[in-house]
């Protein structure tokens, strides 16, 4: 599985995008770099070279940063780590948890770097063409499509060959993206829409409902 690093001049900032990504995706290896390693504000490069072979289980990992500084530092250490590294210019938070997500779902490192750098032009999905299936769905749980949520529903969808759309009002969002599922503001007891097309349509719109129907595990 892809592990992701987050390099941050602040150590507390570091750690916080570490520790929410990781809620999205509970699996992945999310390690955070921050600080200039005695207590104040900076970047350290032995301790990003450290985090990186600690998020690398051997698929290889990808580095996201706050700053400039940040970057070329985080550059340096993926030129000296030995397995696959890629320093992402992305989004820090929603890039973080648009990786994690993809990671989580076994993506490879390609996909899950593109899932970073595109977390920072989220748009409303496309409508899905051809023959669909769809259902309408209750979001059961108190607050719906919220972080934790979304992060479930696209986690569940990702490994699946569909194409899946979730309406809400006059907005759509593609079901696999966290952020896009999120922007759609639907609330708690709102009734959103689900379309699906290809060959797993049938089984994403299932797993969709049963998320539901479980209160999202909130």
């Amino acid at each position: 599985m892809i592990g992701l690093v987050v390099v941050s001049h602040s150590r507390q900032l570091a750690a916080g995008v570490a520790e929410l990504a990781g809620q999205m995706a509970p699996s992945v290896a999310i390690v955070p770099s921050g600080g200039d390693g005695q207590g104040g504000l900076g970047t350290d490069y032995v301790a990003v070279g450290e985090a990186i072979t600690q998020a690398d289980s051997g698929s290889g990992v990808v580095v996201l940063f706050d700053l400039g500084s940040a970057k070329m530092v985080a550059d340096m250490a993926a030129e000296e780590a030995e397995g696959s590294v890629v320093v992402v210019d992305a989004p820090l938070v929603e890039g973080a948890v648009a990786a994690a997500v993809r990671a989580q779902g076994g993506a490879g490192l390609a996909e899950v770097a593109a899932a970073a750098v595109g977390a920072g032009s989220v748009s409303a999905a496309s409508v899905v063409d051809g023959e669909v299936v769809r259902a309408d769905v209750e979001l059961t749980n108190p607050v719906g499509l919220h972080a934790r949520p979304a992060a479930l529903v696209a986690r569940a969808l990702a490994p699946l060959d569909a194409s899946v759309v979730v309406r809400f009002g006059a907005e759509s969002a593609d079901a696999k993206s966290v952020l896009a599922l999120m922007g759609l503001g639907a609330p708690g007891g709102a009734r959103v829409e689900v379309v699906a097309s290809g060959a797993d349509a049938a089984e994403a719109v299932r797993r969709v409902q049963e998320l539901a129907v479980r209160g999202f595990d909130e």
